[in-house]
């Protein structure tokens, strides 16, 4: 009944952010005379229309486009819907150029509709659509929607094309819904993983030496060589092998893994070198092949579960890249497990537990997985593919996940797992990727020798856990808003004298706690106490101590959190165990 309910107020959502879009148009229309319209989806939390307009417009134009949506709400329009035949439709839209190509686009049988909010001086707006819509514009509160950006948008995503003005906005049902969800875009704002990156200087991007490239600042790459750490100690207790592999291959490698057949638009160019072409990897996988068939392998080897921190390149078109989200260079966590048809069911759960386990690590318990199937154009047999959806599906409900099917979205080569992490603000990512692979083996003819004497071909699966690297940091920066917990913090302690006098004394603090592999600094300078905690806080250091004269005398240090709170004084020993044993158990708390 909940789902019901949920699923109501979904449509009626999206119902009055249509209509919206459709009065925003028609004040766009208002104002800027000429306008030539496109396309007005709802969207999550939302809606957008895309313009040709007769001139550029800014974010300043976007107080007095709502203000004219107010009014066409305030007439209370009814919607009415027309269905035309295509010769009427193309004549009601002669002047408009992106709805005619539509009109051709539609199928020959299609019904054409259109709607029309026309007022009582007899103005209006009319548009192409399938609705639906409200049933008059009382059913919008003008207090309940807001504009919010603009930005470009290529007609029909083709760069070929014509350049368009899209403008966003969301609706709500009510000013209570709307006031809640821009807080929340505020908390989204202040979390950016672009913006706290560049506030604790943790990477940076140079589009003028490459974009879609991370450059690992100091502290970032403090943070990275944590995690880095942390993967590999968790992997080798998980029976994996790391392995590391060339940056480039010839161009034979990637004709047999299938990817230039496959995946070469997202693939850059090759590089000459002895008159033969050379790919930069866009995967691992056909390299880890290579390694399996270097020695013969029986079935007492496997299962063989090898992992790389693998940097691979893909080539992404310049307006989909965003920070360490969308890149064209990054770390994958990799992973592939070649086995036996029998032993596929318990690697699979294993596989499916050790991810569980290490997003737990870090912080995020609301995880959901997505069962991908057959598509369309696959290859394997049919029994493979029955057999590994089922090992999937066993292991997800052994560990009592949630999820959903999602039909048709598994890979030509294997159906998969999609686990799907929520982060403190209750936003979805899609994360680990558990995948069956029917193809690669067979492209490469990889074999292993049975009890029976023969050769047979492994299953194999690719996995990621954390997925890559970069945009790991980049979910984990805007979970944790830059606070994080203190083993993977990039400056875990701060020592602070309350004077220049005991500087001496903060830098023995300081030492005592380097010699345990504590991130830690001496906060020495001219600069008064209180501004050094501002900064220190600023920094979001977990742990500032603030010693003096009574610190000094006996040996101890006062303890500040990052969050203002307050410890008891500690002697120095008693304080590096406390703060070591944060780090050794990777507890999540101060």
């Amino acid at each position: 009944m909940a789902n019901e309910k949920d699923e109501a107020r979904a449509a009626k959502l999206a119902t009055i952010r249509h209509s919206v879009s459709h009065v925003m148009a028609e004040a766009v229309t208002r104002l800027f005379p000429g306008t030539k319209v496109a396309i007005g989806p709802s969207i999550e939390n939302g809606f957008y229309y895309d313009f040709q307009l007769p001139r550029a417009i800014a974010n300043e134009d976007l107080a007095a486009i709502e203000a004219e949506m107010k009014k066409i709400v305030d007439e209370r329009r009814d919607f009415t819907r027309t269905v035309v035949s295509r010769e009427e439709a193309k004549k009601r839209f002669s002047g408009e150029p992106f709805k005619l190509e539509l009109i051709d686009e539609l199928p020959s049988d299609a019904e054409i509709s259109i709607y029309s909010q026309a007022g009582a001086d007899g103005r209006g707006f009319s548009d192409l659509c399938r609705g639906p819509h409200v049933g008059n514009t009382r059913e919008i509160n003008s207090a309940a929607f807001k504009l919010q950006t603009i930005a470009g948008a290529y007609w029909k995503g083709d760069e070929k094309r014509p350049m368009l003005t899209r403008i966003y906005g969301t609706a709500w049902e009510n000013p209570k819904d709307l006031k809640a969800h821009l807080a929340f875009l505020e908390e989204v704002e202040k979390r950016d993983h672009r913006r706290v990156g560049k506030e604790m200087d943790l990477f940076s991007i140079h589009e003028e030496a490459g974009a879609g490239l991370i450059y690992w600042h100091p502290m970032g790459g403090r943070m990275r060589v944590a995690i880095e750490n942390y993967w590999r100690q968790v992997h080798y207790r998980n029976g994996y092998e790391i392995l590391y592999t060339p940056h480039i291959g010839k161009a034979w490698l990637w004709e047999t893994s299938g990817h230039l057949g496959f995946y070469k638009e997202n693939m850059y160019a090759p590089m000459k070198i002895d008159e033969q072409d050379y790919y930069a990897k866009p995967m691992n996988c056909p390299f880890h092949l290579m390694i399996y068939k270097s020695n013969g392998h029986s079935y007492r080897d496997l299962p063989l579960r090898w992992a790389e921190l693998g940097t691979v390149y893909r080539y992404e078109r310049s307006g989909v890249l965003h920070g360490l989200l969308r890149v064209r260079g990054f770390t994958q966590d990799d992973a592939h497990i070649i086995c036996t048809p029998e032993q596929i069911e318990s690697e699979i759960l294993e596989v499916l537990r050790f991810s569980l386990r290490m997003w737990k690590v870090f912080g995020f318990k609301d995880i959901k997985a997505y069962l991908a199937t057959k598509p369309k154009g696959s290859v394997g047999e049919q029994s493979r593919w029955d057999q590994a959806l089922e090992s999937l599906r066993k292991a997800v409900i052994a560990e009592g996940l949630e999820y959903e099917m999602d039909e048709g979205g598994g890979a030509f080569y294997g159906p998969k797992i999609d686990l799907k992490i929520k982060d403190a603000l209750g936003r979805e990512w899609q994360m680990t990727t558990i995948q069956f692979d029917f193809n690669m083996s067979e492209r490469f003819d990889i074999t292993y020798v049975d009890a029976d004497g023969k050769q047979k071909r492994p299953y194999m699966v690719h996995r990621a856990l954390l997925g890559s690297l970069e945009r790991f940091f980049g979910v984990l920066i805007e979970h944790f808003g830059g606070a994080f917990p203190v083993w993977i913090a990039p400056e875990q302690v701060a020592v602070i004298p309350v004077a220049e006098p005991f500087d001496e004394y903060a830098k023995k603090v300081n030492l005592e706690l380097k010699a345990r592999d504590l991130r830690s600094s001496a906060e020495l300078g001219d600069s008064r106490m209180n501004a050094k905690i501002r900064d220190c806080q600023n920094r979001k250091i977990p742990y500032m101590l603030v010693v003096g004269q009574k610190e000094a005398d006996e040996g101890t240090v006062s303890i500040r959190l990052r969050d203002g709170r307050q410890l008891p004084p500690m002697k120095i020993a008693d304080f590096v165990d406390y703060a070591a044993k944060k780090v050794e158990t990777m507890d999540l708390e101060l």
